[in-house]
């Protein structure tokens, strides 16, 4: 049971949700989860921010596939045309309710830097106090492979984590996640999952399905890790209707719940938690600095307690921490390049290597 009263919220809808089966734009469907948003905001309040998938299908719909094109180059035109498509269609239907949207395009590079992280984080903001719906997708038109986003499930939990959101809801063509296989009668949705328990990774398919990239299993992951820095995760069927309003309402209908541990996190914090792919170098640390970055006061990484330093780095780069038996610990921005820090290795410096402000400690 929740009777939590969200101020903000983001709401993630997939392709499977938003593509016919033919893979055209659902044009009654878009409308109906725009209308909902809308009669949300207008009566609650709530402030919302729509991750929506969607531009490739629209473009795939309008531009045939030719054997001309490689994978990567079919994708970047039919997200170029589909995206066109797609904004213009939800610009229409929130103006029928008298709402503005905006879109925002962003690659995963942009989360790499914490100047452009806080831009995005300001642009988006400004957004919201002005009453306008702001609508985030990928630009699959520049991400190339080793960029993307898993899918647009990563996004909305990098998302929902940098504008402090209380909720993020998942929309897929599911109603979550099922204690056995979905097209046995006798599986049945899981309703609440503990963020902290990891034994429900056993019911999860690899199987990617439909029009997006991603599955069940980056479904669960990204939910699990958001739930862990306290924030509620749903997962819903889209195809259902009133199903946003019904999870905030917490109406009798199935969908999966993923219960926050109720960790905090300052924003810089945020941004090192989902920046591990972005890390240059790995520091090994010994058995003392393990114990005071994990003690109950909050400790910096000193130089001192470094054994190791593995990669070339600058100043303000994001760091991998590790122990000796190669355990990872968690991540930083470096004050040191490689250089200066391989030089002050063992040593009592000025500074820490790692402020604890800019440091994010796996649990």
């Amino acid at each position: 049971m929740h009777k939590k009263i969200y101020k903000r919220i983001a709401v993630k809808v997939g392709s499977n949700v938003l593509a016919s089966t033919d893979g055209t734009l659902d044009i009654g469907r878009i409308s109906h989860i725009v209308d909902e948003i809308s009669n949300l905001k207008k009566q609650s309040g709530v402030e919302i921010i729509l991750i929506s998938s969607g531009a490739v299908a629209a473009g795939r719909s309008l531009l045939p596939s030719t054997n001309r094109m490689d994978t990567v180059s079919a994708r970047q035109l039919w997200s170029a045309v589909g995206q066109v498509k797609l904004i213009n269609t939800y610009s229409q239907l929130f103006a029928k309710n008298q709402l503005f949207c905006a879109q925002v395009l962003t690659t995963k590079e942009n989360f790499s830097d914490r100047r452009h992280y806080l831009n995005m984080k300001n642009c988006i903001s400004t957004m919201l106090d002005n009453n306008v719906v702001p609508i985030v997708n990928e630009n699959d038109t520049i991400s190339v492979t080793e960029l993307m986003f898993t899918d647009n499930d990563e996004l909305s939990g990098l998302i929902s984590s940098m504008m402090n959101c209380q909720a993020l809801i998942i929309l897929s063509n599911v109603d979550g996640i099922y204690n056995g296989n979905p097209n046995d009668e006798n599986t049945s949705v899981i309703e609440n999952i503990n963020a902290s328990d990891r034994s429900y990774e056993n019911y999860i398919s690899m199987q990617k399905s439909g029009f997006g990239r991603g599955g069940m299993h980056t479904k669960y992951n990204v939910a699990r890790k958001i739930a862990l820095e306290g924030i509620d995760v749903f997962i819903a069927n889209g195809t259902r209707n009133n199903i946003i309003s019904g999870i905030i309402q917490n109406e009798k209908i199935p969908f999966t719940r993923f219960h926050p541990n109720g960790r905090k996190l300052k924003s810089s914090k945020k941004w090192l938690a989902h920046s591990d792919s972005f890390a240059k170098g790995i520091i090994t640390v010994n058995q003392g600095a393990k114990e005071a970055l994990f003690d109950m006061n909050a400790n910096s990484l000193l130089l001192i307690g470094v054994t190791h330093i593995k990669g070339f780095f600058k100043k303000g780069d994001i760091i991998r921490i590790q122990d000796e038996e190669g355990n990872q610990l968690g991540l930083g921005k470096s004050q040191y390049n490689s250089d200066e820090a391989n030089e002050l290795i063992g040593k009592k410096a000025r500074r820490p290597l790692i402020y604890y402000d800019y440091m994010f400690l796996y649990e």
